[in-house]
């Protein structure tokens, strides 16, 4: 008489538990790595009596319309007058101990040599000048 077999079963290994064993134990070394200090040399500092003053940042925003008309912090100003305007906001400036520079906007159809005389003034005046560009396609 043959016996017939049932289909043989392949060892199979459950692995579901798995994940959850593996994010248990990332979890517990992640822990106990913040509470574990390193070993370091630990060194009282000294006290100082005076103070490094830190330089506050200051922009001062600047713009150029087509039509030529000059804007220093949306207040409108005649060429003449750009250099006279900075001079002051620069002095104002260094009296709080702020460092000033300045955020050029001009209109992208003025000539280069219209850019280049208010960058010059800048220039004369020793603050830096940043040109706002907009980001287009290649």
């Amino acid at each position: 008489m043959k016996i017939v077999r049932r289909k043989n079963r392949g060892a199979e290994v459950y692995t579901s538990s798995l994940n959850d064993i593996m994010f248990f134990l990332l979890l517990f070394f992640l822990i106990i790595s913040t509470m574990v200090t390193p070993a370091t040399i630990k060194v009282v500092l000294p006290k100082a009596t005076a103070a490094k003053n830190e330089t506050l940042k200051k922009t001062v925003q600047m713009a150029i319309s087509r039509d030529l008309h000059y804007y220093i912090n949306n207040e409108e100003v005649s060429f003449d007058m750009i250099k006279p305007q900075l001079e002051r906001l620069l002095l104002e400036s260094k009296a709080r101990g702020e460092e000033v520079s300045v955020v050029l906007q001009a209109d992208k159809n003025l000539s280069l040599q219209q850019v280049v005389d208010v960058i010059n003034v800048g220039y004369e005046l020793g603050v830096k000048m940043v040109l706002f560009a907009q980001k287009g396609d290649k």
